[in-house]
């Protein structure tokens, strides 16, 4: 099971890439399982030396389903993505959230938002891929 951020490469360029657990209830799981998830409105905060996953939306039975969640990560791995946020003024998203054996691993990005006239060249860009693709599958 995998579920993707599908508005995350559209909205922010990714600069790099983490791999997380996360601290999931039973109720929680169970709605994961069943794919009742969605990250597109979610962030990474880090509050102290902890990171929480804040507003992914899991629909799950007697629980509020945008808590926080924290996330499991190496303290130099925060510390990391702490320096970098602030500096740099980055962004840290989830990207995917899909299973490893028993457990759920979150993959998430320190990225950089896009402004609207780069949303504009990447829709542009795809448009003229696709049409590309259609002329070399036609000839």
């Amino acid at each position: 099971m995998m579920i993707e951020n599908k508005k995350a490469k559209f909205d922010y360029e990714i600069l790099d890439l983490f791999e997380s657990g996360v601290k999931f209830s039973g109720a929680e799981v169970k709605a994961i399982r069943a794919g009742k998830v969605n990250l597109d409105q979610a962030y990474v905060k880090i509050i102290g030396q902890e990171a929480y996953l804040v507003n992914a939306n899991i629909s799950a039975e007697n629980t509020d389903n945008t808590r926080s969640r924290k996330l499991l990560l190496h303290k130099k791995q925060i510390l990391n993505l702490e320096l970098k946020v602030k500096s740099k003024k980055l962004t840290v998203i989830p990207i995917k959230l899909y299973n490893k054996g028993p457990l759920f691993k979150l993959e998430i990005a320190l990225a950089r938002s896009r402004r609207k006239h780069k949303k504009r060249d990447v829709l542009k860009k795809r448009d003229l891929d696709r049409q590309m693709e259609r002329e070399l599958k036609n000839y």
